[in-house]
């Protein structure tokens, strides 16, 4: 949203970006921002919150490193604004794992070894997160396309998609039957 303001000559003012209060959950605590309209959400994570795991990898949505979930969405924060998620529930790499354990995603990553770097791995776990919540049980193809706006630049995602298979089956072995 733009605003105009009347000019009433008072220079105090003047080239002073007017703030927005927003309101939204991240990793299920609920926060209050006063933020410019034209702020980034993946800026609001790492320099407002602090959570650092969201990665900045390119700014254009090409890379997929800064994939966060925005009510249970796969959304590449670099490009939304934070004004967007007032009102929103966040997830971040930083919320997948309780304090005692990894969550299966972060186990599956580890097991069959699908990171080197670990640059684009939160945006990846994020992306398979979202895959797994509307598909428990993805073919090796369904898991490609979910991953296809993620980019790695050290493993021929091989290693990747089975992290995830492992992952989905975890789950799927946890789930109540």
């Amino acid at each position: 949203m733009t605003m105009v303001y009347e000019d009433r000559g008072d220079e105090a003012g003047a080239g002073a970006v007017p703030m927005r209060r927003i309101r939204f959950t991240i990793n299920g605590d609920k926060k209050i921002a006063e933020v410019e309209p034209r702020l980034l959400l993946s800026h609001l994570i790492r320099s407002g919150v602090g959570l650092t795991g969201t990665h900045m990898g390119c700014d254009t949505t090409n890379c997929g490193a800064c994939t966060v979930l925005v009510d249970g969405k796969a959304v590449k924060s670099c490009t939304m604004l934070a004004v967007q998620a007032d009102g929103r529930a966040i997830e971040t790499v930083e919320g997948l794992a309780t304090a005692s354990e990894l969550h299966p995603l972060q186990e599956g990553f580890k097991e069959e070894h699908g990171l080197q770097c670990g640059f684009c791995t939160p945006g990846m776990m994020m992306s398979a997160k979202a895959l797994l919540a509307r598909n428990p049980d993805p073919s090796e193809e369904d898991v490609r396309w979910a991953l296809s706006g993620n980019l790695c630049r050290c493993t021929g995602y091989q290693n990747i998609v089975k992290s995830v298979l492992w992952a989905a089956a975890k789950l799927r072995s946890q789930a109540p039957s």
